[in-house]
């Protein structure tokens, strides 16, 4: 279960990380500085976190976007529920949150090493996505190609954003992304 006290904690550690990574670089900064940053001791940051780059492609959203991939309606394509659920977990991110995602973005942008990172990241939401259409009846692989197909559309927006202007917010690229794969004649 997480509690207040784990997202306060990961909080802090993530607000400390970024503002070392910017100011010093992502290769530059230690896990031990991260930690005496935020106030914990490594061990608690290994709690929390992994790796140092998880802190920056790990994201608690996977059951949120499962849960709104699997709330469209049956109906539909496994592709178009994925987009869908994708766009109502967006509408769910709050400004803080957007602002903490794009300095997140801008550091992976800037380091090649990271960007393998995304993509352990992005599997891991694929993989929920995926296992939520199949859990309702959708074939394997088209659960995994709605999917991947709606992920790869959002990573391009992600990585995108984080050198768009700062009037750009990640909810105006991952719509317009998504929008590309749309059914012919849809408005959202």
């Amino acid at each position: 279960m997480v509690t207040p006290r784990t997202l306060r904690t990961r909080a802090r550690i993530l607000d400390a990380a970024l503002d070392l990574f910017e100011r010093q670089g992502y290769d530059a900064t230690t896990v031990n500085q991260i930690a005496d940053a935020a106030g914990i001791t490594p061990m608690t940051f290994f709690r929390h976190f992994p790796t140092k780059d998880a802190v920056l492609v790990t994201d608690p959203y996977d059951p949120l976007i499962a849960d709104a991939v699997g709330a469209q309606p049956a109906d539909l394509s496994p592709l178009e529920r994925t987009r869908l659920g994708l766009l109502t977990a967006l509408g769910d991110i709050t400004p803080t949150e957007d602002t903490t995602a794009r300095r997140r973005v801008a550091l992976v942008a800037q380091s090649p090493s990271l960007r393998a990172a995304v993509s352990v990241g992005t599997d891991a939401t694929q993989q929920a996505i995926t296992d939520r259409l199949v859990a309702d009846g959708t074939d394997p692989l088209d659960a995994a190609i709605a999917a991947s197909a709606c992920l790869a559309a959002t990573t391009a927006a992600l990585l995108a954003w984080g050198s768009a202007p700062s009037d750009v917010t990640l909810t105006d690229l991952v719509r317009r992304a998504l929008a590309q794969l749309a059914p012919a004649g849809a408005t959202s």
